[in-house]
């Protein structure tokens, strides 16, 4: 299912609340106005809201597909067949649209007469003329999508034939996603961010609907054993047409809230002289950047599809490609949280301030950003580190107890590179605020290129229930090279460090105080399941205990060290209750 503009997979805080200790630096940007902070804070709460119940009932959706059609062979068709219009999607235009149209609609907003109505309609009208061509020619090429993305299921006559079922019915999907990403960059210009948020929870409850009846008719995976040999035309052809519906439901929800801003939707085919080539010479460098991206997406497809594909044979589930992508959704979760909505409600102030030069106000919003994320986003990855097995097996035990494991494995392996995923997605927003979208695409060639090599050398020299629990590790290992390098760059940028003394001391306190935490509460839940066992009722136990130690732990370590974000956070909550 397509999430918000990736990258993808975040929200906060309403009012800015007096820190007890350690005054004299202001957790957020000086340039900012306490009413525009308010205002800030208020859309990333409304998107945190849409989005945490959103990945949610994503989770939710996650469980029944498992349930349904387990997490070994059969997923793994489903999930290509699922991932193929994202990726087609975003490499033909949905990486533009996500970071090259956000300053270009602000732009309009502010210096056209009709507020930014008519370039609104225009690129709308673009968006579909083209994506329409793009997904009938997609879906003639079904079958040649499927060979480039796993040469291993192309191999076998059942397995590619339900793959390219399950992708033709998936791949229309590009054209709704662009549809519900216009619509939503156009409201998010206009400052209604919490539409594109909640919207996905109709597409997950559809595709709950759709799985769920696929269980009622035929049967759970664990109980009828269904997989690529045995599914039905009629159970494909369900499971199919329910994944396109749930889009089509996102994206026509969207209308509504677009109306209520007033702006009329209106075919606009006068494309030329209003802006939208010079948008286009912009994307150019976005295609390439989402190229890199991709190329390196289908080499990590191929090598953990074969790789599962073995290790199922060795009777080990869950160690191939659909095990990739649980594990992935899971853990990009605080990133889409948190980082995501924070940034997508800083972005427009950031691309303002950068069209008025102000490089002070570009600075002390990317420190904000980087910083405010950051409380939540580090002890989330020691989390996973600890907790991976645990709540693998608690959401994914319908599938089978050792799938479940695997996937968690998996989690664990991706664990601590969400710190160096989320800095990387922050700094990259500003040069996209410059409309600066060349350098984020050599940035990303480094990362691709990093995490394709690794993959491959995991491949080749870990035994295959493990190879993509290196792929994993990877994947963390790519985003921290490119962290190193967009960082650099974005100094050169703007002539001068990004508040870096005070970012590397918030990040260096927080990981100080999530290393022990992560220890307690993983040996606690490690304590747990070795009595209760990796059941519901141990994994479960082994969650909320061993969560409820580490977070123990943390908070006590990060107020001793005097985290002032985590300070202004929690004095928030406390003031919310009526503490």
């Amino acid at each position: 299912m397509p999430q918000p503009p990736p990258g993808a997979a975040g929200q906060p805080q309403e009012d800015p609340v007096p820190l007890p200790q350690e005054p004299a630096e202001p957790a957020e940007p000086a340039s900012s106005g306490g009413g525009k902070i308010g205002n800030l804070m208020k859309s990333s709460a409304l998107m945190a809201a849409g989005t945490l119940v959103s990945r949610l009932t994503g989770f939710l959706r996650n469980l029944v597909v498992a349930a349904a059609i387990g997490v070994s062979t059969l997923n793994d068709s489903y999930q290509i067949a699922n991932t193929l219009p994202t990726m087609i999607y975003i490499l033909v235009g949905g990486g533009a649209l996500n970071s090259v149209f956000i300053p270009q609609l602000t732009r309009a907003m502010k210096n056209d007469d009709d507020g930014g109505e008519a370039y609104a309609n225009r690129l709308l009208t673009l968006v579909v003329v083209g994506l329409a061509g793009v997904t009938a020619v997609m879906v003639i090429g079904a079958p040649l999508l499927v060979r480039l993305m796993s040469p291993d299921i192309a191999s076998h006559p059942a397995s590619m034939q339900v793959t390219v079922a399950f992708t033709r019915y998936c791949l229309p999907t590009i054209f709704f996603s662009g549809v519900y990403v216009v619509l939503g960059q156009i409201l998010n210009a206009r400052g209604r961010f919490g539409a594109m948020m909640w919207t996905p929870v109709l597409n997950n409850i559809v595709i709950i609907a759709a799985f769920g009846g696929f269980i009622w008719v035929y049967g759970g995976a664990h109980t009828s054993g269904v997989d690529v040999t045995t599914i039905s035309p009629e159970g494909v052809r369900l499971l199919g047409i329910g994944t396109l519906l749930g889009l089509v439901v996102q994206a026509l929800a969207m209308i509504p809230y677009l109306r209520e801003t007033g702006m009329r939707i209106r075919p606009r085919f006068d494309w030329r002289g209003h802006g939208l080539g010079h948008a286009a010479k912009l994307a150019k460098w976005t295609f390439f950047f989402v190229l890199a991206n991709q190329v390196g997406l289908i080499v990590v497809t191929q090598l953990s599809t074969a790789a599962g594909l073995t290790a199922t044979n060795q009777g080990h589930p869950g160690a191939g490609f659909a095990g990739y992508q649980y594990a992935l959704q899971l853990w990009q979760m605080p990133q889409a949280i948190i980082t995501v909505s924070v940034m997508t409600a800083i972005l427009p102030r950031i691309s303002r301030a950068a069209a008025d030069g102000d490089v002070s106000a570009v600075r002390d919003d990317l420190s904000y950003g980087l910083r405010t994320s950051a409380v939540a986003i580090v002890p989330c990855a020691f989390a996973f580190l600890a907790l991976g097995v645990p709540l693998s097996t608690l959401m994914y035990s319908s599938s089978g107890e050792a799938g479940a494991q695997n996937i968690g494995y998996i989690l664990m392996a991706f664990g601590l590179g969400l710190i160096p995923f989320s800095v990387q997605y922050v700094v990259l927003r500003g040069f996209y605020a410059y409309e600066d979208t060349r350098t984020p695409f050599y940035n990303t060639v480094i990362v691709a290129t990093v995490n394709a090599v690794a993959s491959a050398l995991c491949f080749v020299v870990l035994p295959a229930r493990w190879a993509v629990t290196g792929m994993a590790a990877s994947y963390g290992l790519a985003y921290l090279v490119g962290v190193g390098v967009a960082v650099k760059r974005l100094r050169n940028r703007i002539g001068g460090d990004l508040d870096g003394a005070r970012v590397m001391r918030t990040y260096a306190r927080l990981i100080g105080a999530s290393l022990p935490a992560a220890l307690v509460g993983g040996a606690a839940a490690f304590g747990i399941t070795g009595v209760l066992g990796y059941g519901f009722t141990g994994s479960l136990a082994a969650v909320v205990g061993g969560g409820v130690v580490l977070l123990a732990v943390f908070y006590v370590a990060a107020r001793r060290m005097r985290i002032e974000e985590m300070t202004a956070m929690v004095g928030m909550v406390r003031g919310r209750l009526g503490r």
